[in-house]
């Protein structure tokens, strides 16, 4: 009996000892020793994936992962896509990862009032998309940050972003206030990229779209210096002065040329430029220079313009600024 209590004790002991090796390797400090990456493909099988997790250091053994997956794992399917495996995570938080499909979320930013060639560079510096894409019609992008997963080809991501600038126009044009300049949502998007390079602050958007859509309606000239860089840089920096002979140029863009809007818009504008553009500020102004503060005084008459912009002069000769090429937009603006 002795005997037999003996050996009942050490199978008792052994059960122990297994259990508690099991229960580290399942749910104990795993072997990365640092934050990896795994791709798990789509489609494949629990084998597959642990195959790719056993490759990557992220666990120890495929063949262990899938027996524990079976007797742990609670049933749950395992979803495709990369993820992102914590420094020494157990197998156990890297199953709940893979059923949970907690991708690792890449991002393409776009700030607002990106033109479409920056797009284009920000989709093809990108890491894990894939395959080209032509540079996207300027003014079809709704600036925003767009997820993707390493594999996403570049053109799939385009076409979410035009899908969101198309969704969002139509409900913006839809709600838009009666009465407004603009009489299409094509108008609309051209005034709005305007609107966008040209506010400096957030709460003057409604009223520099005010003063575009009072000019519009008399015909009198939008005079924006950002449509005459536009045909000459396609929207990237011009890093130089204007030049008088690029004022007078009509390329279907200068609004010093050639009163209306442009032919197309001249960058991909924000929710808020747009929302300005489709619900102006209650005002007759007709002009604005700037402040000194980062900002625009509005003025509804010539004289009153000329006013603010000679003191928009002696702010800038106090600050030993060049005051012609400074207020060349001022003394055009008229």
């Amino acid at each position: 009996m002795r005997k037999v209590g003996c050996i009942g004790l050490l199978l008792g002991l052994i059960g122990i000892a297994v259990f508690a090796w099991v229960a580290h390797d399942w749910a104990g400090s795993g072997p990365a020793a640092k934050p990896l990456a795994v791709v798990v493909p789509e489609g494949a099988s629990l084998a597959r994936a642990a195959n790719e997790l056993e490759k990557a250091g992220a666990i120890r053994s495929a063949s262990r992962f899938r027996l524990y997956a079976r007797v742990f794992g609670g049933g749950g399917a395992i979803r495709a896509g990369e993820y992102a495996i914590p420094e020494r995570a157990s197998a156990s938080d890297v199953l709940t990862l893979l059923q949970d499909g907690k991708v690792r979320q890449r991002l393409v930013p776009v700030p607002e009032g990106y033109p479409s060639v920056l797009v284009h560079d920000a989709l093809l510096r990108a890491d894990g998309l894939t395959g080209d894409v032509p540079v996207p019609a300027e003014g079809s992008i709704l600036p925003d940050s767009y997820a993707y997963q390493k594999g996403d080809t570049r053109a799939s991501v385009v076409g979410r972003m035009q899908k969101a600038m198309k969704d969002y126009l139509a409900k913006a044009w839809a709600n838009r206030k009666p009465g407004i300049a603009v009489t299409s949502p094509e108008q609309a998007i051209i005034l709005a990229s305007i609107v966008e390079k040209e506010t400096g602050k957030p709460s003057e958007r409604r009223t520099v779209a005010a003063v575009y859509g009072n000019r519009l309606r008399i015909g009198m000239p939008l005079q924006a210096d950002p449509t005459v860089i536009y045909p000459i840089t396609k929207g990237r920096p011009l890093g130089r002065r204007i030049l008088r002979s690029e004022l007078h140029a009509k390329n279907g863009y200068n609004t010093y040329a050639s009163p209306g809007l442009p032919v197309g818009p001249i960058a991909n504008p924000g929710r808020a430029s747009i929302d300005a553009v489709l619900d102006p500020a209650d005002s007759k102004a007709l002009y604005f220079v700037a402040d000194g503060s980062g900002g625009h005084v509005f003025a509804d008459t010539l004289a009153e313009h000329n006013a603010n912009v000679r003191k928009w002069y002696a702010i800038r000769r106090q600050r030993g600024g060049n005051v012609r090429f400074a207020t060349r937009r001022a003394a055009l603006c008229r």
